[in-house]
């Protein structure tokens, strides 16, 4: 079974982070959300996927290859503009050829891979499986709307006004009939050809389409708090290994991660927390369910509950928590009088300042 991989999104409530990088890449525990994706369809037995990229395609292939790495063969498919899922399936008809696929939204975290699913898929005689689990806020997600006895009568795009809970998880399974429904559709309000209306397309013209909900954890990692609360949920499943060099004064409890090459000295590090390799963590204290990325240093800060990304510094602050920082930035304490804030901040930033 192939897989379509989704990555050509523009990623606008990560911004500004994706002004320069491609969502999917951003990393959870110091590694690219794409990965676990990738991971998870070849534990699934997936050994060639079509990977769907925009404006940031060049980032993909510097970051995956030819898929050697993961044990996969990518074949990389440009789409001009993100004009829906649905979309993503009609331009990939050559790649997909006339067999069923995974189509996997490249930035989904699903914990529990999905062997199990193709399992279920392959032993059923159905056209299509989505998965749906219950939400807080069904207004930003594909929503199913369910019968009695548990049948779909209805999928919906981001609803103002959703009629369920109940999300539409970003991995389907889809047999070659649904070649046939994005062939028929049209573009939604949004301009866009919606998966949803492919599948209810399917629906209406007599073909199975079963739905599975979701037991273990799921993500949309599209926004901030997501980001994070995947970071946390890896974390918590680290085995302490320390491969660089910790001093005598530093005190290190819980699941720590210090990768080959990091220093750690005079610090407090509490777990579960990643150190990425040759970082520097001096006189400072990080906290719970922190990923410091490569190569950065942290010196004289405090932070926690936050992802700091390679080649980073956090100087001289105190307290950083619930924070995304990119690569390349630092943050550093003024010094002198008067006692100001001085910023230089991108398009569509958010910036709390206590004083």
């Amino acid at each position: 079974m192939k897989a379509l991989v989704l990555a050509g999104g523009k990623g606008t409530r990560l911004r500004p982070l994706t002004h320069t990088s491609a969502k999917q890449l951003v990393p959870v525990a110091n590694k690219p959300v794409l990965y676990y994706g990738l991971e998870a369809l070849r534990d699934a037995g997936v050994t060639e996927v079509g990977l769907i990229v925009g404006d940031t395609g060049a980032e993909f292939r510097e970051a995956l290859g030819d898929g050697s790495a993961f044990g996969l063969r990518i074949t990389y498919i440009h789409q001009q503009a993100p004009l829906g899922l649905a979309h993503c399936v009609l331009i990939a008809r050559e790649f997909l050829a006339d067999e069923p696929f995974i189509m996997y939204l490249g930035d989904n975290f699903l914990v529990g891979g999905i062997t199990g699913l193709v399992d279920a898929f392959r032993a059923s005689d159905c056209d299509a499986q989505i998965l749906l689990t219950k939400v807080a806020e069904p207004q930003f997600y594909g929503v199913a709307e369910l019968g009695p006895e548990g049948e779909i009568i209805g999928l919906e795009e981001k609803p103002e006004n959703p009629r369920s809970d109940l999300a539409i998880v970003g991995v389907y399974i889809f047999s070659p009939a649904i070649h046939r429904a994005v062939r028929a559709i049209t573009p939604s309000a949004r301009g866009e050809l919606e998966i949803t209306d492919a599948i209810t397309w399917l629906i209406d013209h007599g073909s199975r389409v079963h739905s599975h909900l979701v037991s273990g954890y799921w993500k949309d990692t599209g926004r901030l708090q997501d980001m994070l609360e995947c970071n946390r949920i890896v974390l918590e499943q680290v085995e302490p290994d320390v491969k660089g060099t910790v001093d005598r004064l530093s005190d290190i409890t819980g699941r720590v991660v210090i990768e080959q090459g990091a220093v750690v000295e005079n610090s407090v590090l509490r777990g579960p927390i990643v150190i990425g390799a040759d970082s520097k963590i001096i006189s400072s204290y990080v906290g719970p369910f922190t990923s410091i990325g490569a190569n950065c240093e942290v010196e004289n800060a405090e932070i926690e509950y936050s992802i700091v990304l390679d080649s980073s510094s956090v100087r001289g602050v105190s307290r950083i928590a619930h924070s995304l920082i990119g690569r390349n930035v630092e943050v550093s304490r003024a010094t002198g009088m008067p006692n100001t804030h001085e910023l230089m901040v991108g398009d569509h930033s958010r910036i709390q300042v206590r004083a």
